[in-house]
């Protein structure tokens, strides 16, 4: 099936002149850029296998329709769930690279977006790690995926993760929760937050804490990142922060080992998935773990 024969899917594109071309960056949807007499669109085409990833495509229709009306999403115009399609607009505009966030410069106009998004409607279904991890786990020991040398022997250190952040549970907020620098688009005048197949409610740190793994920013630009967003630095919420990204690290490993062995995109999951997982094994070895989770229980 061409892309053609897949956008003619949709009757209102199908009824009109328009010209496909393919966007790069997606690792489970394709997207496909679609101008059109009535202007520009993005088809959103779901890929088979991410049923595998948790990924719930009425959920992220729902959301993407909340994160819009917050006013950081951009518009949803149509949604065709049997065709595994959703059809937003275009937001023309620079996507943002990892070293534009290590760069420093955007960081207060991010957290302002955040913070936008949380701030808006709630969001269909949850999304927490201690929970898809584990599901992942069971993805990958049933079907004899890979998994990396000492996976389990961290099991302990997220049961201590989880008692710490239990001390002092925080509310949960609509997140997209997987905020890599390719799903930040800068129109000049605001940044745009895309993509929100694993959109659900959680914790707005586990959002900065992923954003800070996902782009390898440093500790002082997390500091920076979490203090635009609080207004002041708390070292309790910086501590959760990092551990969340710790977190995310260690189940994102998995969700790349599922990847490697059902996806049929060209790309090295596996060697993505390390990367995450060696950067998680310093963590979790690092010496400063322990002052971590007493931090992250405290109050300061």
């Amino acid at each position: 099936m061409t892309w053609r024969d897949i956008v003619d899917q949709i009757a209102w594109l199908r009824a009109t002149t328009y010209e496909v071309e393919e966007l790069t960056g997606g690792l489970t949807n394709v997207n496909l850029k679609v101008t059109h007499p009535g202007g520009t669109c993005v088809v959103r085409v779901a890929q088979p296998g991410s049923e595998l990833l948790a990924i719930d495509r009425d959920h992220e229709h729902h959301n993407s329709v909340a994160a819009a009306t917050a006013g950081v999403g951009a518009g949803v115009i149509d949604y065709l769930p049997d065709a595994g399609l959703m059809v937003v607009e275009y937001v023309d505009g620079r996507t943002f690279t990892d070293d534009d966030l290590r760069s420093g410069d955007h960081l207060g106009r991010v957290a302002a977006a955040v913070r936008q998004l949380h701030g808006g409607p709630r969001f269909e279904g949850d999304f927490d790690m201690f929970t898809l991890q584990p599901t992942y786990l069971s993805i990958v020991t049933e079907r004899g995926f890979r998994l990396p040398h000492r996976y389990l022997d961290f099991a302990p250190q997220v049961e201590r993760i989880r008692r710490a952040f239990a001390v002092r549970a925080e509310p949960t907020v609509p997140c997209n929760n997987d905020l890599l620098a390719g799903n930040l688009i800068d129109d000049g005048a605001k940044i745009w937050l895309i993509d929100y197949e694993y959109s659900g409610n959680n914790e707005a740190t586990f959002e900065l804490g992923n954003l800070w793994s996902e782009a390898g920013l440093t500790l002082d630009q997390l500091e920076e990142l979490m203090a635009a967003y609080d207004g002041a630095v708390h070292r309790h919420r910086v501590a959760r922060a990092r551990l969340w990204g710790l977190m995310a690290k260690y189940g994102w490993t998995l969700w790349g080992s599922i990847q490697d062995s059902v996806s049929t995109f060209d790309f090295d999951f596996w060697g993505w998935a390390m990367e995450k997982y060696d950067r998680a094994v310093a963590e979790f070895d690092g010496p400063d773990f322990d002052r971590l989770l007493d931090e992250a229980a405290g109050d300061a």
